[in-house]
């Protein structure tokens, strides 16, 4: 099958390889508590697929052998299951510690049974980046569900008074992806609206709004599909391609790792099972993390979701 994003590199001369790895990007499980319209890993409630405490050891014996400074543990609703805080706390305890991103989608924090979650959030330091695609009900419950806007912004507000968002090192950052099949405005004027509405309406501060591009797979693509609009968005990605975006993509510093254990080159390839060696499982521990540099990084046409327009990470956009 022709894979036209490799073709679009090739015509522009450009490669795709690993740098340096800084992250360790970790999918615990598919389950959550919420069924987002636009969730790459079509997680939800009934998600049975999450990480046990065997691989959560595996995963960090390996990460002993390194000098990777982050975590980031994203899902699903990561914090739902149950060696959560275990995970947490080993990675903590590490020597040098290793900073900690929880990708929480803010709800979660006021369930039944993780009342004190945020303060464990707190005590360990650990970053929160949150999902908040507007800061009006209208397009957080069209594209999360009815009442996520309402129990965000709780949660948001309980943050700011533990600390996050604030002056210090308790980092609290925003995620915006559009709530249909276009590209998000500019980064530095959204981050600049959320900041005054959040402010005005209800007296929550933040650090950063990071804007990034619904990828067409998995639930969104199903939406796309159903709406007669998948080779239209396809279009639209395609013909935004930016090859200044390249240098900073993901893929070339963060390792994903899927909730068995399996490595990937990012959390996309991930939720497509595209594996680093011939549809054969590889697992984090059985690599050599000395040779991890400049391998070349496996692509798909939903690779032109990170290169369009300003482009696109979990760090949000990469070029002004």
């Amino acid at each position: 099958m022709t894979n036209r994003f490799s073709d679009r590199l090739a015509a522009a001369g450009l490669q795709l390889r690993r740098g340096r790895p800084e992250i360790l990007q970790i999918n615990v499980g598919k389950l959550c508590n919420l069924t987002c319209m636009h969730c790459h890993v079509n997680a939800g409630p009934k998600r049975k697929e999450i990480m046990t405490r065997e691989t959560i050891d595996r995963i960090i014996d390996w990460l002993t052998k390194t000098d990777i400074p982050i975590v980031d543990l994203t899902g699903g609703a990561p914090e739902m299951i149950p060696d959560f805080r275990y995970f947490v706390e080993r990675v903590k305890a590490l020597r040098p510690s290793r900073h900690v991103i929880d990708r929480c989608n803010l709800t979660i924090l006021l369930e039944r049974g993780y009342e004190d979650l945020p303060q464990f959030l707190a005590r360990k330091r650990v970053e929160i980046i949150a999902s908040m695609p507007c800061y009006s009900p209208k397009n957080v419950n069209a594209q999360r569900g009815e009442g996520v806007f309402e129990g965000s912004i709780a949660a948001l507000k309980l943050l700011n008074r533990l600390g996050y968002g604030m002056a210090g090192d308790l980092p609290l950052h925003l995620v915006y992806n559009p709530v249909g099949p276009f590209l998000p405005p500019p980064q530095a004027e959204l981050e600049a609206d959320f900041k005054r509405e959040l402010s005005a309406h209800f007296g929550i501060v933040f650090n950063k709004l990071y804007t990034i591009t619904n990828l067409p797979i998995a639930r969104f693509a199903s939406y796309l599909r159903h709406n007669n609009k998948l080779e239209d968005y396809m279009e639209l990605l395609i013909n935004a391609f930016n090859p200044a975006t390249i240098e900073g993509l993901m893929c070339r510093n963060t390792i994903s790792v899927g909730w068995r254990g399996e490595v990937y080159d990012c959390d996309f390839n991930q939720q497509l099972d595209m594996q680093w060696q011939n549809g054969k499982s590889l697992f984090l521990w059985d690599i050599d993390p000395a040779k991890i540099e400049n391998r070349e990084i496996m692509t798909g046409e939903h690779c032109f979701g990170c290169t369009a327009g300003a482009g696109s990470s979990c760090g949000g956009a990469l070029v002004a």
